[in-house]
């Protein structure tokens, strides 16, 4: 595997990390996510515009620049390293990318809003009780003259309060826990949220928004169904492996900015009058922590290298990368919060934000213990 960046990467990253660095306000994001909108939309536009973030990890069917896997973990490892709170991965990766590949009128058109930074997206396809698995779909679609009428409920759907569009998963046919008979429905969300849908809105310990949803016999369009009826499983678990591997890179961006931090924290903190990084306990804890971050990134790159493989070597990987950085990512949250003592958990100071964030990976798109199971079974296979 290579792992050195073509020089148009390298501008991709530098420039994202130059702006970041420049004009992303760590205390103004957190204050947009507690009380605010949830999200800074001219960000987002700056994204879309004037830096092309957007675009660059996106096909050209959708007018995006047709970058792939690399430049996908260039820029989400480069948002991950800035706590960016703007929900890239839900509406480029899950929303997006997969939008393009169903080929259908309706998604192109909303994919190139996405690439023009005009419209978010939201994945609704986990429900409860489906331990993460994609195809334990209990919401219902029925065909009803030239409508489709949907009945259910999904959970912990991230960003669906902001979206302009949700993506839901349905049955259209088959039992709860079958492969086939899987589809999936566009939801225009638009001013107003449509009869039939109730959106009980959250925020996580992250300080991301995200709802709970009932469908009651809520109507959508004929034109409404994207993809081929019943076999949406496939398409789903393409983007779904995607957007793991994407979390992955941005939680190792986080770590990198929490490990670094707390190294000068630790030269910077008087004991005893010495700095606490002169103490060998705390070298060794440091060492550790060190050593669960190189592991991460070589994850990281095992798993962003093997999307565009066969199906089966994807999810290896990709369940591999999962739960080395789920434990990374404890593993150095904490160690840092300890480091830093009891002013770790504060909200002034951005470790603690950066804790809460690693927390939330560590489940993010199933936990290390999920990626396991799916590891062992398909290395068995």
């Amino acid at each position: 595997m290579d792992f050195t960046l073509t020089p148009e990467q390298q501008l991709l990253r530098d420039g994202l990390t130059k702006f970041l660095g420049a004009r992303y306000d760590l205390e103004a994001s957190r204050e947009a996510a507690k009380v605010g909108a949830g999200w800074q939309p001219e960000i987002w536009r700056s994204f879309a515009e004037e830096l092309g973030v957007i675009g660059a990890c996106l096909p050209e069917s959708i007018g995006g620049d047709d970058g792939g896997p690399e430049e996908l973990m260039v820029v989400t490892e480069a948002l991950g390293h800035a706590l960016v709170v703007e929900p890239f991965i839900d509406t480029v990766v899950l929303g997006a990318r997969l939008l393009a590949r169903t080929g259908h009128p309706r998604a192109i058109a909303i994919g190139e809003q996405i690439v023009g930074g005009s419209a978010l997206t939201a994945l609704a396809a986990v429900e409860d009780g489906s331990g993460g698995m994609l195809n334990h779909v209990g919401t219902r679609a029925e065909k009803s003259g030239d409508s489709w009428i949907i009945n259910g409920a999904k959970a912990v759907v991230t960003t669906a309060p902001l979206a302009d569009h949700l993506i839901v998963t349905a049955r259209t046919s088959g039992d709860t826990r079958d492969g086939d008979g899987v589809s999936m429905f566009l939801v225009d969300l638009g001013d107003a949220v449509p009869d039939g849908l109730t959106i009980h809105a959250v925020r996580t310990i992250d300080d991301r928004r995200a709802a709970d949803l009932t469908f009651t016999d809520l109507r959508v369009d004929a034109d409404a169904l994207i993809g081929t009826e019943g076999q949406a499983l496939g398409l789903l678990e393409h983007a779904w492996d995607e957007a793991t591997a994407a979390v992955v890179s941005e939680a190792v961006g986080a770590m990198r900015k929490v490990f670094d931090d707390t190294v000068e924290y630790a030269k910077q903190r008087q004991q005893f009058g010495q700095s606490i990084g002169s103490f060998q306990a705390l070298q060794h804890r440091m060492v550790d922590m060190h050593i669960e971050l190189e592991q991460a990134v070589a994850a990281q790159y095992y798993a962003v290298l093997t999307l565009d493989a066969e199906p089966a070597e994807r999810a290896t990987a990709v369940s591999a990368a999962k739960a080395t950085v789920s434990r990374a990512a404890r593993f150095i949250g904490q160690n840092a919060v300890q480091l830093h003592g009891g002013m770790g958990m504060t909200e002034e100071l951005a470790i603690g934000h950066y804790f809460r964030r690693l927390t939330a990976v560590e489940y993010e798109f199933g936990s290390a213990d999920a990626h396991l199971a799916r590891f062992a079974k398909l290395a068995g296979a």
